[in-house]
């Protein structure tokens, strides 16, 4: 973008400030740190000029918004156009207590549901298994047949509201109950908008929640993404996540190698089974952390989309504008909530919703100040919506398409991030013999990913433990508080309440038309077919969720995991 002539004179006045300016100002004053680095561990230059970005081809690596290859975002308008979806992650108790906290939320505000399941929801288990007890309703709502499904959406229109899932192994039964609600509910098909996070290649890699083993995990993710083609085009089948990489310890860098790489595995298995890249690559969507360090996020966020739209082209050969598109939800990082000092969470959620907004995320959840205590209070919850939307009303962050494009300090980092993230792709194609989903697989079995992770969660506690990373309240700024604030809690009566609707109704379901659809669905495995037209009858005949995904590990077996922690 520059000539060498004026690179060479920027050069030369650059040196002269160093030596006439600020080599005094350093033997004066000196500098806070002797090395200044983001989150991530990753060093950042006192200044950046010009020459740093000298290589880049503005057309071809920055270009404008709604045009390949993206970098300053996937549509022409961006957040001047609309904004942002809102879209608070709620869920706890009963179907009930969730229904209502979903209105809550609409009522404030709020332009997009997401749903957290209970932890014996998430594992495909059902509320009376002695597996669940003291977890039923605890960090999530409890979700055991289409009736629960039925109560939570209660008096809520699915046709004219976007409804994202955060679940895994047991996806495809919530995805099969959420289409029953609106063959119910009267809505197409065609018409039901949301998101299925359903992505096992992240559960095998960081999060840990799975039930059968990883190729039939990937099998089922394909018939979902194949499934949504053909009856569900504007809902999406997967979110790519790598939130919960980034929360198990790995630096910005791993995050979205990772968590690129994983969609690269998925569209791989998908053209395997012959599927056409240009029809399934728009429903696939993408879920990312946002951390403290704007700068970083924000080049990230950026170069991710730079290389998603350059590999889906030259190696997958999408042809379609919205198969290169990278779209992504993007929250607020949860491991950097304290229990000390809970307010200061507000700060440190504005600073990270921020560089989400002017990274142009598609959509955002906003983690509420006590969520390091407990499941968010509704004022808490208010409070993280505000958040946003006082970004998007007061700030003018919305304002200005891709805000921070055209500085030196963003665009340097971005290209480094492009770099450097590539540079974990190529390392996984070649474990792979050339294919990246075969890479993937191995990573998961030999512990690659695991140990890449760990050693990065290691090394950022060294360093908050050495000081060298200032956590507010922590380890620097420590005050005496009040060590048993006033949180929400869950009535322990929840299980009982669930217990009971869930007897009531297997008594009064057909019980014959159950144990057919089970059967079915077990042949459907042994023959090789897509699962979820028979998941579909199941659940509407009230089989429950367990029942169901006892068939998906009779058939598939069960997977205990293979950690190489060395």
């Amino acid at each position: 973008m520059f000539d060498e002539d004026e690179l060479e004179n920027i050069r030369e006045q650059h040196e002269q400030w160093e030596e006439d300016t600020l080599q005094g100002y350093l033997n004066t004053y000196g500098e806070r740190k002797g090395r200044f680095a983001t989150v991530s561990n990753k060093e950042v230059d006192r200044i950046y000029t010009p020459e740093d970005v000298s290589d880049l081809d503005y057309t071809e690596d920055i270009g404008v918004p709604g045009e390949p290859p993206y970098t300053r975002g996937v549509y022409p308008t961006m957040h001047r156009g609309r904004t942002w979806t809102m879209r608070q992650f709620a869920g706890f108790g009963t179907a009930e207590e969730t229904n209502d906290r979903f209105h809550y939320l609409i009522e404030n505000g709020q332009t997009g549901l997401s749903t957290a399941f209970d932890m014996p929801t998430l594992m495909g288990i059902d509320s009376d298994n002695p597996m669940s007890k003291g977890e039923v309703g605890k960090e999530g709502v409890a979700v055991d047949t289409l009736r629960d499904m039925e109560i939570l959406f209660d008096e809520i229109d699915i046709g004219e509201v976007s409804t994202s899932f955060t679940i895994n192994p047991s996806a495809p039964v919530i995805y099969a109950m959420y289409i029953a609600l609106a063959d119910k509910q009267g809505v197409p098909r065609e018409e039901i908008r949301g998101t299925l996070q359903n992505d096992m290649f992240k559960e095998f890699i960081a999060q840990k929640e799975w039930a059968v083993p990883p190729e039939p995990s990937l099998e089922i993710v394909t018939d979902t993404i194949e499934f949504a083609v053909d009856e569900t085009p504007r809902f999406h089948p997967v979110s790519i996540s790598g939130y919960h990489i980034r929360e198990a310890g790995s630096t910005a860098i791993q995050e979205a190698a990772f968590t690129l790489a994983d969609g690269f595995g998925y569209v791989e298995d998908c053209l395997n089974r012959g599927l056409d890249v240009d029809e399934f690559a728009p429903l696939l969507s993408f879920f990312f952390n946002s951390h403290n360090s704007i700068f970083e996020e924000i080049a990230k966020f950026r170069a991710a989309r730079r290389i998603y739209a350059r590999v889906m082209e030259d190696w997958y050969d999408a042809e379609e504008p919205e198969s290169k598109r990278l779209k992504f939800h993007t929250q607020t990082a949860g491991q950097s909530l304290t229990a000390q000092q809970p307010l200061n969470n507000i700060v440190r959620v504005t600073v990270q919703a921020l560089a989400a907004v002017m990274g142009g995320t598609q959509s955002l959840h906003t983690n509420s100040f006590d969520e390091a205590l407990a499941l968010p209070s509704e004022k808490a919850v208010r409070v993280a919506l505000r958040t946003q939307q006082i970004i998007a009303e007061e700030t003018g962050a919305a304002d200005i398409v891709d805000p921070m494009g055209g500085s030196f300090a963003i665009e340097k980092l971005t290209n480094e991030m492009e770099s450097e993230i590539m540079e974990y792709i190529t390392e996984i194609k070649e474990m792979g013999d050339g294919s990246i989903r075969d890479g993937i697989l191995r990573g998961i079995e030999n512990g690659y990913f695991q140990r890449e992770i760990q050693d990065s969660a290691y090394e950022y506690q060294q360093r908050v433990e050495s000081d060298e990373e200032i956590v507010v309240g922590v380890n620097k700024y420590t005050i005496e508080e009040d060590t048993d604030p006033d949180i929400l809690k869950v009535d322990e009566e929840v299980r009982d309440r669930q217990l009971e609707r869930l007897s009531n109704v297997k008594e009064a379901r057909d019980n014959e038309a159950v144990s057919e659809s089970l059967q079915a669905l077990e042949k459907a495995i042994r023959n090789d077919e897509n699962i979820m037209p028979y998941v579909i009858d199941a659940v509407k005949c009230y089989a429950t969720m367990g029942e169901i995904m006892d068939v998906l590990k009779d058939q598939h077996g069960t997977y205990q995991g293979q950690v190489a922690m060395t």
